[in-house]
């Protein structure tokens, strides 16, 4: 059976005999198919781990199984639904409305790519649905999970090719 972790609506996140705080969605939790572009809400599902992203520049590559690509200061991901790229990585500038993957406030340091809308990608039921690392009060996110830094790079270490988040509603 794939690797799987559950984020639950208390936020934690667990799987693999570990436990860690996580940030979630300043929208709560939302079933996937109400999922809105802006609504700040973490998609209900299961949700395959699909790569890692992680700034070269500040960090080693994390020690994962999964597919892992350094990013670059023009990395982008288009969050327009009118645009046919949306929900997919873009080169910044680029001219519909897009997320600037090289930030500077660290939070982007290690970036999770989910599945979450991306087969096939339906026009605004939700983008850049990432786990990346948590601000340090665990702040809610845009409707991606954090985790701090050091978790996040355990939890990628137990993670294979098949991985999958799974984001649980409320019981």
């Amino acid at each position: 059976m794939p690797t799987r972790f559950r984020v639950t609506p208390d936020r934690k996140i667990t799987g693999q005999g570990l436990t860690f705080p996580c940030a979630i969605g300043r929208g709560g939790m939302v079933e996937a198919s109400k999922k809105n572009e802006g609504d700040g809400a973490s998609p209900i599902g299961l949700w395959k781990i699909k790569r890692v992203f992680w700034r070269a520049d500040k960090l080693d590559r994390p020690k994962t199984a999964l597919p892992a690509t350094p990013l670059h200061p023009d990395d982008g991901w288009c969050d327009a639904p009118d645009d046919p790229l949306y929900n997919c990585a873009v080169k910044r500038p680029y001219p519909a409305s897009n997320e600037e993957m090289w930030r500077e406030d660290d939070v982007y340091d290690v970036v999770v790519q989910l599945d979450h809308n991306t087969d096939p990608v339906v026009p605004g039921k939700g983008s850049a649905i990432f786990m990346h690392v948590a601000k340090p009060d665990y702040a809610p996110t845009e409707g991606c999970i954090a985790l701090s830094l050091d978790d996040l790079k355990q939890l990628l270490q137990l993670c294979e090719k098949d991985s999958a988040i799974e984001i649980l509603r409320a019981s």
